[in-house]
């Protein structure tokens, strides 16, 4: 056995996680209100990719910005790391957010997620799931299978609330035009987000400004907020949604059950990861990136799940070590 493969990923590779997205928060909040995500998105590459280098892990990129962003660094496959230390599963998306970040709205966040290798769930098949988040007082009642009314009734007394006071994160999206009749049917409340639904579904799962998140949206951030909802003791739950044939057959194919119900611990399966993210907007989960004088201010939050370890970090950085982001 390598050296690599018989160390676990140990608590030093937390703080490690965070300068990387705060490198990348900074690099795209460069960009917020600029209107061109597509620059926003290549300068929070970049400057993720740079930092990355420097971790201390042995990490292949098992979701990364992929097909969908055709992008030409953090594709999956993609060696990171310093070499050394652990042998990982990296997840990343420098940018979950990338309309956001662009036209100045809320909740754009870099996030960075690390479990020990071969633990993450394959999503290359189907890019989109139906997804539940709740907090951890509900996780043990509901279920995907359920009647949408059925769940937020069962939302409604383990959290011990009236149901008009349950709050349901949704996707603003026309598929889900019945899911939002459905929701309002059952008397709770909908909060849209546009984009982002790492930070909507971390939200929920920590019970900040939502009691649950709804609706369908894409597998590998499925993925990634598996990654920090172990931390939690919230629960995700997914089930594979395929928006063609061949993207169906292609699911048959790798031998994927279209009826499962994956849980937390299918998106992950492992006991030992982490979830870094930096705020790039404001958002319920994060401040964003502030400026005020000669200092840029980030936000960011780290969790582990071995522990169920929690952290907020504030930092503090001088723009002047940040000029080749800043000034492209």
């Amino acid at each position: 056995m390598s050296e690599s493969t018989a160390i676990a990923p140990d608590r030093n590779l937390a703080l490690e996680l965070v300068r990387v997205t705060e490198a990348a928060a900074i690099a795209g909040g460069r960009w917020v209100g600029a209107g061109d995500k597509n620059r926003a998105d290549g300068a929070a590459v970049d400057a993720m990719r740079s930092f990355m280098d420097s971790v201390r892990m042995n990490g292949t990129v098992v979701i990364g910005e992929g097909e969908k962003d055709e992008a030409p660094m953090l594709f999956n496959g993609e060696k990171v790391g310093d070499g050394t230390g652990p042998d990982v599963d990296v997840a990343v998306d420098p940018i979950d957010g990338t309309r956001l970040t662009a036209l100045g709205y809320n909740n754009a966040l870099s996030v960075f997620a690390v479990a020990e290798k071969g633990s993450m769930f394959d999503p290359s098949a189907v890019f989109y799931m139906e997804k539940m988040v709740v907090g951890p007082e509900a996780a043990d009642f509901v279920d995907l299978r359920l009647p949408v009314k059925q769940n937020i009734h069962l939302v409604a007394k383990a959290l011990d609330k009236p149901v008009h006071q349950v709050n349901v994160c949704v996707l603003e999206r026309p598929r889900h035009e019945q899911l939002v009749r459905e929701i309002r049917e059952a008397g709770a409340r909908v909060k849209f987000i546009m984009d982002g639904d790492v930070a909507g579904a971390i939200a929920a799962a920590r019970g900040t400004g939502v009691d649950m998140l709804l609706g369908t949206g894409g597998t590998p951030e499925g993925i990634v907020a598996a990654c920090a909802i172990k931390a939690t003791g919230g629960m995700i739950q997914g089930r594979l949604a395929p928006t063609d044939e061949a993207e169906k057959q292609k699911a048959l194919d790798a031998g994927l059950d279209l009826e499962a119900v994956l849980t937390t611990g299918d998106l992950v399966r492992s006991d030992n990861c982490y979830f870094a993210a930096t705020g790039i907007t404001d958002g319920e989960l994060l401040r964003g990136v502030r400026y005020e004088g000669r200092r840029i201010i980030t936000e960011s939050i780290v969790m582990r799940s071995t522990s169920g370890t929690v952290r907020t970090v504030e930092a503090e950085h001088q723009p002047e070590k940040w000029s080749r982001w800043l000034d492209s």
